[in-house]
């Protein structure tokens, strides 16, 4: 039997998974975490720490279809300036509640887009954020950015704001694939933002490419990937498209019979993970690549990859803050989402608190296995002794959970003196092997599939 059949038996083509990107994942929090327990996790971060912080803007000139993200389209900036002043009250709520002395190692805005805020609303965003907590030295200023959605006065205020790191998408170059996803970006206007970009001095430039998308071949991707790579990005994000239209109503605007099967989306994988590879990206993880002088990818070399909401990061910090609607926070405690929608996150923000409405409070072994997940998304391997050591596990009870994946999954996982390692003919299997370590009940919806 070839390995793709191999791979066919084992369910990979069949299967609906978590990114796992948090666990357990977002399906399963619940109403019990509001203000007050947030407010007490912020309060217990040790005074003089570092934690990272994302602020969410999630409005957008255009609704892309294919996006799943929280997001709301506006042709007006009336909105976006209303929800900008309930960002600052926000952080002055954060400010209160911080212990002293703590800073940022990591400040990201995401969205949406928010690079729909004017200029000035930017420079009073992050005034006020480094006011309630300052850059640490070396930290990271990263902004997601929409070529459409780009000029020259913003990209200035971000520059003078600190921002050292910025995010493009591109998801395709096809102008045939664009127009059916509900998103036309063409080259140009991507290498002008990139340009612009550069010409200021940031010196990090990151870019989000998708695969699994419809009408996609392996021709046409390869030639995206290959005008992306003129831009010359430090590291790439090659996400699978996620086709869930009973969670983002928009995709049901993509004609589902043109989306590429799943023996066809892991062809198309491979396709753009070999040019990556051929112009000496390493890769980072189930679906990045980066240059081998980016943190992310020495990040993976020594060990010290993690992973949160925005998928693989080189932050260490143990605590994650997230600000505006629908944002989650991860405390060592567990896990608070912000109330979903802008009005209700508003209503909660005026009244002088947060608009946690669920979460997660770690519990029973949790811990234990979000890092045996997090290890195998990120390593590729699990280590029993940092089990033991770290988390008080047993080892034989460890051994039976190796045992458990290991005859599951054959010859795709191997059994090593301290753990389970995953080869490269079984990483296409990484997530369906996370999911092996996942106590929680996996019907949930919003998995995406497999590959």
């Amino acid at each position: 039997m070839d390995t793709r059949s191999q791979l066919a038996s084992l369910g990979l083509f069949d299967a609906r998974v978590p990114r796992y990107t948090s666990y357990p994942t977002a399906p399963h929090f619940g109403t019990g975490i509001g203000p007050a327990r947030f407010e007490e996790w912020i309060g217990a971060l040790p005074e003089g720490s570092q934690i990272s912080l994302y602020v969410h803007v999630p409005f957008c000139r255009r609704l892309c279809w294919f996006c799943a993200c929280r997001t709301q389209g506006t042709r007006s900036d009336a909105p976006v300036a209303a929800y900008a002043e309930t960002l600052l009250e926000e952080i002055a709520l954060l400010k209160r509640a911080l212990p002293r002395g703590v800073s940022l190692s990591r400040l990201h805005w995401g969205g949406g887009t928010p690079t729909m805020l004017t200029p000035d609303l930017m420079r009073r965003l992050a005034e006020a954020i480094f006011e309630a907590a300052p850059m640490a030295p070396g930290g990271e200023f990263s902004v997601e950015i929409d070529p459409n959605e780009i000029d020259t006065p913003r990209i200035d205020a971000l520059i003078a704001a600190g921002l050292n790191r910025a995010s493009v998408g591109v998801q395709d170059f096809n102008p045939k694939i664009q127009r059916v996803i509900g998103r036309e970006q063409s080259y140009e206007v991507t290498k002008a933002a990139a340009d612009m970009i550069r010409e200021r001095g940031v010196k990090s430039l990151n870019a989000d490419i998708l695969f699994g998308l419809p009408h996609q071949t392996r021709e046409r991707l390869s030639e995206s990937v290959q005008k992306l790579l003129t831009l010359s990005p430090d590291r790439v994000a090659l996400y699978g498209y996620a086709h869930v239209p009973w969670m983002a109503r928009r995709q049901s605007m993509i004609p589902s019979d043109a989306l590429p099967t799943p023996q066809e989306r892991l062809a198309l994988f491979e396709t753009a993970e070999r040019l990556f590879l051929w112009d000496e990206y390493e890769a980072v993880g189930i679906d990045h690549f980066a240059r081998p002088s980016d943190p992310l990818a020495i990040a993976a070399r020594n060990g010290t990859l993690r992973r949160n909401f925005q998928g693989y990061t080189d932050d260490t910090a143990t605590a994650l803050v997230g600000l505006g609607a629908s944002s989650i926070s991860r405390f060592p405690q567990g896990y608070a989402q912000n109330a979903a929608s802008t009005s209700a996150h508003t209503k909660a923000i005026r009244a002088g608190q947060f608009s946690t409405s669920r979460g997660h409070a770690f519990r029973g072994d949790d811990l234990l296995r979000a890092r045996m997940i997090e290890a195998l998304m990120c390593d590729f391997r699990v280590d029993r002794d940092e089990l033991v050591a770290g988390f008080g596990a047993e080892p034989a009870r460890i051994d039976a959970i190796f045992k458990t994946v290991v005859d599951r999954f054959g010859g795709f996982v191997e059994r090593t003196a301290d753990g389970i390692y995953l080869p490269p003919k079984g990483r296409p299997l990484t997530r369906m092997i996370a999911r092996a370590f996942d106590a929680y009940d996996l019907s949930k919806a919003g998995h995406s599939s497999a590959i």
